[in-house]
């Protein structure tokens, strides 16, 4: 057998940026965290041969249609988002059915953020990567972004 067959191949940061590619996904009517794992996925480069967990092999995610987005059960009612003022007693809470109206593109990005690799450099740069919009319109033509259903 030869030495180079059973040797894992890592792939450095310029082979990932040559090889990095555009998708545009359609929020409408997908449900929440099936939606965001497999953003999370592309993002992180999980769905390539040559993912490396210490580079950044992703690709880039174009979201459209981010106000039609959906979550299961009672989850409508009962979800609430929180966030602190940094000031004494400043916890805030806004319900799913308000963020919706007012940041439906929030949504989806908490929910792909938490299933990241959290509070590290490398998760940061490759949530840059994600581009999600309100509505059918996007600016994002110039990548020429592939369209892909799941």
């Amino acid at each position: 057998m030869n030495k180079n067959q059973n040797k894992t191949k890592f792939v450095t940061k310029e082979e990932a940026l040559k090889n990095r590619k555009c998708y545009l996904f359609d929020a409408s009517g997908k449900t929440l965290g099936r939606f965001a794992s497999e953003i999370s996925k592309i993002l992180r480069g999980k769905h390539k041969p040559d993912y490396t967990p210490n580079v950044d092999t992703g690709d880039t995610v174009i979201i459209i249609n981010a106000e039609k987005i959906k979550v299961t059960g009672s989850k409508e009612a009962r979800k609430v988002y929180r966030r602190h003022t940094g000031f004494l007693g400043g916890l805030r809470e806004t319900p799913y059915r308000v963020m919706l109206k007012k940041k439906p593109e929030y949504i989806i990005f908490h929910a792909v953020k938490g299933m990241m690799q959290t509070k590290s450099k490398l998760a940061r740069q490759q949530l840059k990567k994600l581009h999600i919009f309100i509505g059918s319109e996007h600016n994002m033509q110039a990548q020429q972004p592939m369209v892909v259903n799941i």
